[in-house]
């Protein structure tokens, strides 16, 4: 499952790569139009700020801003860099790995296979998916 956090980040940076190449947007308009606390955005702006992901002026007349084009923002990086690790579990990340703790041998686990078979079909999608990229409706959306 994916944290506030991530779930917030990756808002943020959609709003931002709405409006690339408009200039500063007010921490508070972001906070306001995508529902995130401010001191949390503060938060996680000034982090992917010095990732070099996203720019900031200070003043009147400043913001943030996307600092590199939505295309090169892939929703699999936002993960991994708020998260650590796409995996569900931490026995099937592939960078950030840890057996789990009261579990049978790797070998022995079944669960640990399905988990890293949903780690490689989550990541090829995060990892094909930018900011850039529209994201239409699911087909089982559409039936509601």
């Amino acid at each position: 499952m994916l944290s506030q956090r991530t779930r917030y980040t990756i808002r943020a940076l959609q709003h931002l790569a709405d409006h690339y190449g408009e200039g500063p947007i007010r921490l508070v308009d972001i906070a306001d139009a995508q529902n995130i606390p401010k001191k949390f955005l503060t938060v996680i702006l000034s982090e992917f700020s010095r990732l070099g992901i996203v720019g900031t002026k200070r003043g009147p007349d400043g913001g943030y801003w996307l600092a590199v084009p939505p295309v090169d923002v892939r929703y699999g990086d936002i993960v991994r860099l708020t998260r650590g690790s796409v995996a569900l579990v931490p026995c099937a990340s592939r960078f950030d790995y840890k057996p789990c703790e009261n579990c049978v041998t790797q070998e022995e686990c079944r669960l640990h296979r399905l988990m890293v078979m949903v780690r490689d079909e989550t990541a090829r999608i995060l990892d094909t998916v930018t900011l850039a990229d529209p994201i239409p409706l699911p087909e089982s959306e559409l039936a509601l």
